[in-house]
Formats: structure tokens, sequence, C-alpha cells
């Protein structure tokens, strides 16, 4: 009997194992909203970190996280890191690697100990309108339970903070909310103090 048992679990932990690395090593996760403005409204709002908590879906989570601000906003190179107690937000930072202006931004996330990923903010504009999609790619490489928490778990993570975000974005744009210190510093302005 006991041999059949642990015949059994060995046989689950195969299937399961055999299961995981089936699944992409790439977790993608995407939310997509239009908004009532033109991309030159959007795009300083999502491309420098000093307006990222304007609209961020983290940041009510946890108003006592540390900030600090570093390189040029708006400029490949900036970047944004953070610390917090609180285990939905924890510590991390987040880097400008390239920006197309008023159509992409696209960051690297650091989480430590936690991994890292890409995100990246896509502007389509028609007709005044702006449809914004925000991305995350996670690259969850050989290991199992990597995979199966990416295939399982990452989507109903990332994804409502994703819409929460987006609406915190659309409701700032169409209320004419964006104010004229969104704006892009240009390059060679001051690097701004740590916050």
């Amino acid at each position: 009997m006991k041999k059949k048992i642990a015949i059994g679990v060995v046989t689950v932990i195969v299937a399961v194992l055999i299961f995981a690395f089936a699944l992409p090593s790439n977790v993608h996760v995407e939310r997509s909203l239009s908004m009532k403005a033109p991309a030159a409204t959007v795009y300083p709002l999502i491309s420098s970190f000093e307006s990222f908590n304007r609209w961020s879906p983290w940041f009510k989570r946890d108003p006592k996280t540390k900030y600090t601000f570093t390189g040029t906003p708006g400029q490949v190179g900036s970047k944004m890191s953070w610390t917090s107690d609180h285990p939905k937000v924890g510590n991390g930072s987040q880097e400008v690697t390239a920006l197309e202006p008023n159509k992409s931004v696209t960051t690297h996330l650091n989480f430590g100990g936690e991994g890292d990923g890409d995100a990246k903010f896509i502007l389509e504009e028609a007709a005044g309108n702006t449809k914004v999609t925000w991305t995350h790619d996670t690259d969850m490489g050989n290991n199992p339970v990597g995979r199966l928490f990416g295939f399982f778990a990452f989507e109903g993570m990332i994804g409502p903070d994703y819409e929460a975000g987006l609406a915190n974005l659309k409701a700032i744009v169409e209320g004419g909310d964006a104010k004229a210190d969104d704006a892009v510093a240009a390059p060679g302005a001051a690097t701004p103090a740590a916050k």
C-alpha cells in the first residue's frame, strides 16, 4: 500500500514538473484604455517618474513609501527607487530604457530578490483620442515554480493594478488635471533631489 502511495506521489510530482516545463518562460500581462486626450498630454505623465505617483495604483497602498529619483526626468536613464514595509509594495527600482516621444516608454523593473521585468507604455492616437497600452514582461527562466506562478497568478496580481492605474491616468488627462510641471524636462536639466 505504501509503495503504491509513493509511486502515486512521484507520478504527480513528475506530471506537474512536465506541465511546468511545457509552459512558456515569458509571462506577459497587458491592459489598454482609450482616453479623450492627445498623446502629447498623456506622454509626460508616463515618461517622468516625478509624475508617476499622481496616477500610480501602488501609491495609495502605502503613502509612507520612500522614493528616490535620479537622472534627468523624462530621459533614458532616469530612475525611481522605492522602499516600503508594505508587503504589496516592497522595495525596488524602475529605470527608463527607451523613449519614443508621444509614442512609447519602456522601463526595466528590479524587485531585488523578487525578480525583475520590463514594462512598456504604447500610445496610439486617433481623432484626438489616445489608446494607452501598458504591458509587463517577465522571463521566469527554467524555474518550474516560477513558470507555474507566472501562468496561474501573475495575470491576477498585475492585471487589476494596471486597470486601476490606467483609470487613474484617464481621470487626470480627461479632467484637465495634467499640469505644466508634468512636462518632460529638457535634456541637460538639473537632476531632482531625492524625495
